[in-house]
């Protein structure tokens, strides 16, 4: 590595969501990736335990996926989707509707999972706004929710350290998470806690359901550390929203093409939201690109107007809004998606993958174990005053053992790609107990 680290300007590039001065008076460079390892600057295989950063869930280097990008940049390398388009982004299009639980019928693609949260906070809005009910503009979250960090999913997402500098963005209400004590250590889905949906109701009372355009959580809480519903919660959610005729928006970015064990969240529990944001798995990394899939009542308002017909419905949209590179790589990763059985794939080693992090339990340090699917949270017991130091230290002592271990807050988080083997998750817990009893 000091070859290359000699040729490199650290200072010139300010690293995102990372500590800059740590990492540059020691980095970590990867150079390559396939599979499921990365191949860092002094030639070792490091394993990837949470497919980059949950989005490469189909293992690195796909060909199918190179391929066609490399095709696309050669014949169509840019279209303005601004009143123009190419094939690709209908064929993705239809492609993304068909695998989505149904009554969600149409596609907006973003560039991000940041862009599909502001995306469907403004049709939320606008929505209700073509409708002839302007005043129906708040906006409820959840705390411990992530929706990227563009200035909507910032104020929707519900983690203090993401807005602390910030001051106020978009003005939000936040219902309480649904981690509770009872259910520490719970095996998938936890039995107890339904009942936190109710505090929606009572938000509603207080403000007037008149005045609520939209509702946004995730079925599963990934970036927090996989903080998965109880029983019956979201279907509550979904009674109360339409109870008081309110929009159900899932974030589905990080759930989204198998990671729960089912292709989303809305259909391992049995409910259907309104408008769902999708990213990360739809190329599986390989280009940036998003996607927010609404309702027919959600799209029909929009077109049923009595504008020109030439007249823009909805004012917004992204310069590399289905860039021909993205629809390249989201039609590929979608036949491996179909042809390689990947939901099936990460639901057969999931149950493995659970046997394997419960066998944690009793390991220095380790207060909560929680997962689902293929994903997965160990919870530290915080040193000090600083929750993300311990996690911080766990990490650093993997990427030493040969594996590449996501921390957040105080916990590490696990999300291997759907392509790995028992030997594989038997490795990355084997360097997680060992990175654990390291650190005091």
């Amino acid at each position: 590595m000091a070859d290359i680290a000699q040729t490199l300007d650290f200072d010139s590039y300010w690293m995102p969501f990372s500590g800059n001065r740590q990492f540059k008076a020691n980095p970590k460079l990867m150079v390559a990736a396939k599979d499921c390892h990365y191949t860092d600057a002094d030639g070792r295989q490091v394993f990837d335990s949470l497919s980059g950063l949950w989005c490469a869930s189909f293992g690195h280097g796909r060909p199918e996926i190179a391929e066609a990008i490399a095709k696309t940049a050669k014949t169509l390398d840019y279209v303005p989707p601004f009143q123009y388009a190419h094939p690709m982004a209908f064929e993705l299009a239809e492609r993304v509707k068909n695998i989505v639980p149904a009554g969600l019928e149409h596609v907006f693609f973003t560039n991000s999972g940041s862009e599909s949260a502001d995306t469907a906070i403004k049709i939320a809005r606008a929505y209700w706004a073509h409708r002839g009910r302007p005043e129906k503009a708040r906006l409820i979250g959840r705390e411990k929710g992530y929706h990227g960090v563009n200035v909507g999913g910032t104020g929707m997402g519900g983690i203090p350290g993401n807005k602390a500098f910030f001051g106020d963005m978009l003005t939000t209400e936040h219902l309480p998470h649904t981690l509770i004590e009872s259910n520490r250590f719970t095996r998938g889905v936890p039995e107890h806690g339904a009942e936190v949906a109710d505090v929606l109701e009572q938000r509603i009372l207080e403000h007037g359901a008149d005045t609520v355009a939209a509702v946004m959580v995730e079925p599963m809480s990934g970036s927090a550390g996989v903080i998965v519903p109880p029983a019956g919660y979201l279907k509550r959610l979904r009674e109360i929203c339409d109870r008081h005729d309110i929009l159900l928006i899932f974030d589905e970015v990080l759930n989204g093409f198998g990671r729960v064990g089912a292709s989303f969240g809305a259909e391992l529990f049995g409910v259907t939201p309104d408008i769902m944001t999708l990213a990360k798995n739809l190329t599986n990394g390989a280009v940036p690109m998003g996607a927010v899939v609404t309702s027919d009542a959600i799209y029909d308002t929009f077109m049923d107007t009595e504008r020109p017909h030439h007249a823009v419905e909805l004012a917004h949209g992204y310069t590399y809004s289905a860039h021909p590179l993205a629809c390249a790589a989201g039609l590929a990763a979608m036949d491996i998606y179909e042809n390689d059985r990947m939901v099936e794939r990460a639901a057969e080693l999931a149950p493995y993958f659970e046997d394997q992090l419960h066998a944690l339990r009793g390991a220095p340090h380790i207060v909560d174990i929680r997962n689902l699917g293929l994903a997965g949270a160990l919870e530290i017991e915080t040193a000090g005053e600083d929750p993300t130091y311990r996690p911080w230290k766990i990490a650093q002592a993997a990427w030493d053992r040969g594996m590449y271990l996501r921390f957040g807050g105080n916990t590490v988080q696990l999300g291997p790609p759907f392509i790995a083997e028992r030997r594989d998750i038997d490795f990355m817990c084997e360097v997680l107990d060992a990175a654990i009893r390291s650190v005091d």
